[in-house]
């Protein structure tokens, strides 16, 4: 009976829905992080009777036909690029971006990801990291006697030496863009990387025409909606106990026919 596989893909399918629900929430707290949402595309169908066609030879085409679905799959686990709220720190090493763009990481082995977190540190050198330890590209070495560190809007870092009247200029942040950010692959801590569906990064400094700009001693937090999440999560366990009910329905189904035929 095809009710029964029919009805076990969807619920592999909300099965899946829920762990990427799960991973919003689990991420609520999470510096940058952008919640994903599961789609879905039916699978294909078995045709009992085509239309388009003559029923019989030489006589009126069908003008419907008779399809049956055979479930649903996964298509794909997309993130949703929204701006999160921005958070206040107080740290004058936290950046966050508004509007396009991502900060761009080196790790230790010289590759370049992208990220939206921006809870910078120092290293012993001096030099720009994030959380982990990776150099913030391009880098920024910060003098060990500075007494305070300015970042602007269209990501120049200053600094202002010992007791100097003047701010001196460490250099220019840049930041990264893609023409479509859903085809970055996630890597964890808060990295990305480029993909050749996400294609190549545009580099340009914030503020300029197409990219945000940085607010210092700010962070962005996870643009997940807890209430939406909670919504959706009922909304999955209703859908699998319903794919489940078919499923019972279908055996007991079985059970008559079979019961019929003896």
């Amino acid at each position: 009976m095809r009710a029964l596989a029919i009805a076990a893909t969807g619920m592999d399918a909300q099965q899946t829905n829920l762990e990427v629900i799960a991973n919003n929430i689990a991420n609520i707290n999470t510096t940058g992080y952008k919640r994903a949402r599961a789609e879905f595309t039916d699978l294909l169908y078995q045709t009992e009777r085509a239309q388009g066609v003559p029923n019989r030879a030489n006589q009126a085409i069908v003008p419907e036909g008779a399809n049956i679905g055979l479930g649903v799959q996964t298509a794909a686990v997309r993130n949703i690029h929204t701006q999160g709220q921005l958070v206040q720190t107080g740290n004058e090493l936290d950046l966050s971006l508004i509007g396009r763009g991502w900060f761009q990481i080196e790790t230790p082995d010289g590759q370049t990801f992208y990220s939206r977190s921006g809870a910078f540190n120092m290293n012993a050198e001096g030099q720009l990291v994030t959380i982990d330890g990776y150099l913030v590209t391009p880098n920024i070495t910060i003098p060990q006697d500075a007494t305070e560190v300015v970042v602007s809007r269209t990501g120049q870092v200053s600094a202002r030496i010992g007791n100097d009247n003047e701010f001196t200029e460490l250099g220019q942040l840049t930041i990264a863009n893609f023409v479509n950010e859903a085809g970055l692959k996630p890597l964890g801590d808060n990295l990305f990387a480029e993909t050749a569906a996400s294609g190549t990064a545009t580099i340009a400094a914030p503020e300029d025409p197409g990219f945000g700009y940085i607010k210092q001693s700010y962070l962005e937090a996870s643009n997940v909606d807890a209430v939406k999440e909670i919504t959706d999560m009922i909304s999955a366990q209703r859908a699998y106990e319903m794919n489940s009910k078919v499923i019972t329905t279908a055996d007991e189904m079985a059970q008559i026919v079979s019961k019929n035929l003896k």
